[in-house]
């Protein structure tokens, strides 16, 4: 595990495409159908560009090869948000992920999102992902523990949003508990799940 350059961030908006291409929140907005896993990467794609440097870390896991085949994008606690002008330099290629008129259904889906943000400060887990070809190995399990021990070590609280009850099984096994699903996600219900720091030795 280590952390991600700015040449990994296209192998890393893959990865994240690959792995939401079937996820209900990410299909809010997307849309379903032929091509959601590449409208997904251009999602990915616009936001890793307009979120890099306002205190976004992306963790990344590599084969034998240096292939990246996972990928998390945390959040630091009271992190700026991407400014404007960043998100409008994304415009194209979030048009590219939405369409012009699929632009206000994700700006619904991420503005009811954003309103279950806990206000203490906390690290936000935005995405994980693993290629489908290193899939059920651990590879996801370990990119979270790899973050939670620098969370932990700094004694403070994680925040994150679930929409399918298998990743729910992965985050509680790693200390997060359920605290109700989000409203106003179209035909999603995510949950939201909240991790209290590990004791020290734990």
């Amino acid at each position: 595990m280590g952390a991600a350059t700015g040449a990994d961030m296209p192998d890393v908006a893959n990865v994240l495409g690959e792995a939401f291409e079937d996820d209900p929140v990410i299909l809010s907005m997307v849309g379903e159908g032929p091509g959601r896993r590449e409208r997904a990467t251009h999602f990915f794609t616009a936001l890793l560009r307009a979120e890099l440097g306002c205190g976004v870390v992306v963790d990344v896991a590599r084969d034998l090869g240096g292939a990246v085949i996972g990928a998390a994008v945390w959040e630091q606690p009271q992190a700026p948000s991407a400014t404007l002008p960043a998100l409008l330099g994304q415009t194209r290629t979030f048009v590219r992920a939405f369409g012009v008129t699929g632009i206000p259904r994700a700006l619904t889906t991420r503005a009811a999102l954003a309103r279950c943000r806990p206000t203490s400060p906390h690290w936000y887990l935005g995405q994980i992902g693993v290629a489908a070809s290193a899939r059920g190995v651990g590879v996801g399990s370990a990119l979270l523990a790899h973050r939670l021990r620098h969370v932990d070590d700094a004694r403070s609280g994680s925040y994150l949003e679930s929409s399918t009850e298998r990743n729910r099984a992965l985050y509680l096994r790693h200390g997060f508990e359920e605290h109700g699903v989000i409203a106003g996600v179209r035909s999603a219900e995510p949950v939201a799940m909240w991790r209290e720091p590990a004791a020290a030795g734990v």
